[in-house]
């Protein structure tokens, strides 16, 4: 059985599941470095220390259709960048939480936090040249932390926010990402790349590093000091980001299929998806003060149609019809597990 561990606890990259325990210690015990963004005393240190959890720096991919390591409801996190179109499986993800790649000729790192069920896309830039970034072996909030490796700052992957070093406060620039599930991903884009299991690392790939912790609404490794109980905690929602504030958008709501307009902040947004994957867009005055109706309707490269002939990806662009190659604008969201996304952005809205 494994021994469940904390976001930065895999150790050794020739031990194969890895064992390093969490540490409860405040960051402010271990430290004498008070120029944080967030309060230092909830920090915490996750064991093995900066790279315990090894980045993916050199991937590997599969071609969709020859993958065989993943069941249908394997999540995946999926980008297209420049036409190039690829999935990084959770069931990796897990043991590395950090690939730095390359898509569309752009260098891109993509994080993921299996304790807050979060993963953004990144350019891998830092201090305003390419850089690559790693495991900080710190948490917050349950949440990683990431360093780059130009000038060694940390960066709160939640709070999408360089919170410590030489590049304090300054913000990634993101790029779009989708969650959804091996069925649904292969479905829309059966040609993508899949990043595979040949890592240089031996992990076993498949069997979760934190037991049941997904699944477990009781069970936290780290506690957030804010817990907001109006949803399961572990339950996977789909949140709008706005500044300080969030609006979550609970995947049950979309079942079988919808189109919704929604506003956060006085923005206007469109929310689409089902119970599988959704995704929204910032909508421009263009489109917000227009009668486009819009349905849901999945099919490969299509996720829904509007009344005018056009068909739009889950990424929001045209990529049938007569405005083919227009695109809406992209909302700053991510998946999460609701008490982290509670617990960063307190108070969200619950989309009913």
């Amino acid at each position: 059985m494994l021994l469940i561990i904390s976001c930065s606890s895999i150790s050794d990259d020739n031990d194969q599941n890895g064992i390093g325990g969490p540490s409860s210690t405040p960051i402010n015990e271990t430290t004498n470095d008070n120029s944080w963004l967030i309060p230092i005393n909830e920090i915490r240190d996750g064991g093995p220390g900066k790279d315990g959890i090894p980045s993916i720096d050199s991937p590997n991919f599969t071609n969709a259709k020859d993958v065989d390591f993943l069941n249908d409801n394997d999540l995946v996190i999926g980008i297209i960048n420049n036409n190039e179109v690829k999935a990084y499986p959770h069931i990796i993800m897990d043991w590395h939480e950090v690939s730095n790649d390359q898509v569309g000729n752009d260098f891109v790192t993509i994080n993921y936090c299996p304790l807050t069920g979060t993963a953004f896309a990144w350019e891998s830039i830092a201090d305003g040249t390419r850089s690559s970034f790693g495991v900080s072996g710190l948490l917050y909030n349950a949440n990683l932390i990431l360093y780059d490796r130009n000038t060694d700052s940390n960066w709160s992957q939640l709070g999408l926010e360089c919170i410590n070093g030489e590049l304090i406060s300054a913000k990634p620039i993101l790029l779009d990402v989708v969650e959804t599930d091996w069925k649904t991903w292969k479905a829309l884009y059966p040609d993508s790349k899949i990043l595979n299991r040949q890592t240089g690392f031996s992990r076993t790939y498949g069997t979760s590093p934190y037991g049941n912790y997904a699944t477990n609404n009781d069970f936290f490794i780290f506690r957030p000091d804010i817990i907001n109980s109006t949803l399961p905690h572990k339950e996977r929602v789909y949140c709008i980001i706005d500044d300080n504030t969030s609006k979550a958008y609970q995947f049950s709501s979309f079942a079988g299929g919808k189109v919704i307009k929604d506003s956060l902040n006085e923005k206007d947004y469109l929310i689409v998806g089902n119970e599988f994957i959704i995704n929204a867009f910032e909508l421009s005055p263009e489109y917000a003060n227009t009668n486009f109706q819009y349905e849901f309707n999945e099919a490969e490269g299509t996720i829904f149609i509007d009344d005018s002939g056009n068909a739009w990806s889950i990424f929001g662009e045209i990529i049938s019809g007569p405005n083919a190659g227009e695109s809406l604008g992209k909302a700053k969201s991510v998946v999460s597990y609701w008490f982290a996304i509670a617990a960063f952005y307190p108070n969200p809205e619950i989309y009913t």
